[in-house]
């Protein structure tokens, strides 16, 4: 494994200083970054993403401890060093009680340089801003404390049995909590089989979880395994958990009572290994007293639970986010654009964010698919941001892809009379996903079995 190699940000608005502390550092080992104010600091670690930062203390605008003030709130672990010509030590004594790593006096010592941010970068690497990221939370872009918290948390109940529920607002990353606990448990190496249970039509849902045998309803022409088949030895993601039919909930709650299923047409039990995240951004007490839920089955998902917080409380994240979707979509767009104006990333921090993390990823992409420079101008962000109402009347990507895909279905089932099998055919889908994709769109196949 590749050694990490030491991240460092130069702020000085001095340009020959900032030479001299690059070949410095650079000589020693460390890759560096250069910027000559505050605010332009605050941009570039979102990007760098630092290990240390050194920072002057006298600088026009922003001067060192405002920046560190500002740096400290979002990234309360990144060691920061303050260097200057004027320091006393009543600065020294405030510096360092407020939290700032090291105070430097110039001239700087190139020995001591050294010494000072080597030994920071011991911290900075285990830091929420410079932390190399372990495999099993890869893809949780944070550095949050709350977020950090709760990661930690998670990272302690992979380890065992556990069943795990999920609560949160859409858009904020369930699944992807989901897939974390999978990948930091012993099951690691077992199937991760996520499925939605508002996509799977009533009727079909007891073949889903559990399999089906060949013969034992009309069109069940071969054995099928089942969801839980399929995840034995893993972990099965039931998202949406607050839009399962009653009886199914009746059959789940069997299941991980007995740790075996029974397939649709079996005529014993088939034991399962299989351990069950669910999530919801529906209040499920709430639907338990509305007799929607069942109170045995809540209290046998939910033997441990997370709450992810909505991207409104988690504005340390935005910024960070918004680079590494950036980065993300380059694959698709290119590498032209590099990030955003200090002006951007500021709306988008005090924005509203409705559709939490999906949202600010839609958002990126609409400013990236249309920027004509190399940082994205806040204008582009506040037309993205403006609101989902097209001009004129025009139909969104969603809303026009959404009509396309209803007409399609229609005229399916029109040029065959409602038969489902055909017209799964002619789609070249299989029944179970033709099924889903009428039930998202509230088709009933047999309407048109009585047109001519």
């Amino acid at each position: 494994m590749n050694e990490i190699r030491k991240r460092i940000l130069l702020v000085d608005d001095d340009p020959d200083l900032l030479r001299l502390l690059t070949i410095r550092l650079s000589s020693a080992g460390f890759e560096t970054e250069t910027v000559d104010s505050g605010s332009a600091a605050l941009t570039k670690v979102a990007i760098f993403r630092p290990h240390v930062v050194v920072t002057d203390l006298r600088m026009d605008g922003m001067d060192g401890l405002a920046l560190f003030d500002a740096l400290h709130e979002r990234y309360p672990t990144l060691p920061i060093l303050i260097m200057t010509a004027h320091g006393t030590i009543t600065d020294a004594v405030d510096a360092t009680r407020r939290g700032v790593f090291a105070f430097l006096p110039k001239p700087i010592d190139k020995n001591e340089l050294v010494r000072v941010v080597d030994e920071a970068t011991r911290i900075g690497l285990n830091s929420v801003c410079g932390m190399e990221d372990d495999p099993w939370r890869a893809k949780i872009v944070t550095q949050s404390p709350a977020m950090e918290e709760l990661l930690s948390q998670a990272r302690r109940v992979a380890q065992n049995k556990a069943s795990v529920l999920i609560g949160g607002q859409s858009g904020t990353g369930k699944e992807l909590l989901a897939r974390a606990i999978h990948e930091a448990g012993p099951r690691r190496e077992g199937p991760f089989v996520a499925v939605n249970c508002n996509a799977i039509p009533e009727n079909l849902f007891e073949s889903e979880l559990f399999g089906h045998k060949k013969g034992s309803f009309t069109g069940a022409t071969r054995d099928h395994i089942g969801l839980f088949g399929a995840a034995d030895g893993g972990t099965l993601f039931l998202d949406e958990i607050g839009d399962m039919p009653k009886p199914v909930q009746v059959k789940l709650l069997r299941a991980l009572q007995d740790r075996s299923i029974r397939p649709v047409g079996a005529t014993r039990d088939e034991p399962v290994d299989v351990r069950i995240i669910s999530a919801t951004h529906v209040d499920l007490e709430k639907a338990m007293a509305e007799g929607e839920f069942r109170e045995d089955l809540y209290y046998r998902l939910n033997v441990v639970s997370f709450e992810l917080p909505p991207l409104s409380e988690r504005l340390e994240d935005i910024s960070l986010l918004a680079m590494h979707f950036l980065r993300d979509l380059s694959e698709s767009y290119g590498d032209r654009v590099k990030g955003f104006s200090p002006e951007a990333l500021e709306f988008l921090v005090h924005a509203e964010w409705p559709g939490n993390i999906r949202q600010l990823r839609n958002v990126v992409e609409h400013c990236l698919a249309l920027a004509t420079t190399p940082l994205i101008p806040v204008t582009l962000v506040q037309r993205a941001l403006k609101g989902d109402e097209p001009p004129d009347g025009l139909l969104s990507l969603q809303e026009a892809r959404d009509q396309f895909e209803r007409d399609y279905l229609v005229r399916l089932l029109q040029m065959t009379q409602g038969s489902v099998s055909q017209a799964a055919k002619l789609a070249k889908r299989n029944r179970t996903e033709f099924y889903r994709l009428l039930s998202r769109h509230g088709i009933n196949a047999g309407l048109f079995k009585t047109l001519d």
